[in-house]
């Protein structure tokens, strides 16, 4: 799916305020000109649209200026909200990406499969639930799958155990657990109560 959003070019002089006020959102669009940037606004059903379809750091937007005229491709690279009414948007960034040989974006993990520790009564705790990664603009992955189905109790994912996208390097460090396997029966607090209880009552009978 292709997420497009149109803006227009900020009246000089215009105050966020009265913008917001009038039903437009304040934007800004950085690297489309190396490192000019250009003040833009986006009528607010427009932004809140594409803020259902874009993540930040993470998809690609078309966007279109058509009082300069500029279109092209750009990371939705920031959003500001209202201090404490998260819907009510403050202001929107956009990068270009359109000069850029390779972005640094954030992607989202995505755990597949029932894992073989679940199974046996074990419970699945997630560590991380995205990576920052470094790819070219056109392979920007929605979100990478991991799959959890052999995991035991006691055991972990890491980092570099993920299986990447081709041209997608992950820049995380590579020994972070992902997610693992706890026991969550108690088996564990069990046997370890038992060995104590057995020392102490060798230790008794000496």
């Amino acid at each position: 799916m292709e997420v497009t959003v149109e803006c227009q070019k900020r009246p000089e002089g215009s105050k966020s305020r009265a913008l917001r006020r009038s039903g437009l959102v304040p934007a800004v669009l950085y690297g489309h000109k190396g490192a000019e940037s250009i003040d833009l606004t986006v009528e607010a059903k427009a932004a809140e649209t594409l803020l259902k379809q874009a993540a930040v750091n993470n998809t690609l937007v078309q966007v279109s200026i058509p009082d300069i005229p500029w279109n092209g491709k750009a990371l939705l690279r920031e959003v500001q909200t209202h201090p404490w009414k998260s819907k009510q948007l403050y202001h929107i960034s956009f990068f270009s990406v359109a000069a850029q040989e390779s972005l640094q974006v954030t992607v989202p993990l995505n755990l597949v499969g029932e894992p073989v520790g679940v199974k046996e009564g074990g419970v699945l705790e997630q560590m991380l639930t995205e990576v920052q990664v470094q790819c070219a603009p056109d392979k920007i992955p929605e979100a990478i799958d991991v799959d959890v189905s052999n995991l035991d109790v006691g055991t972990n994912l890491q980092v570099h155990e993920l299986v990447l996208p081709e041209g997608v390097a992950v820049l995380a460090d590579s020994e972070q657990t992902v997610c693992a396997i706890v026991d969550s029966s108690g088996a564990v607090a069990d046997r370890a109560a038992a060995g104590e209880a057995e020392a102490g009552a060798a230790a008794t009978e000496s």
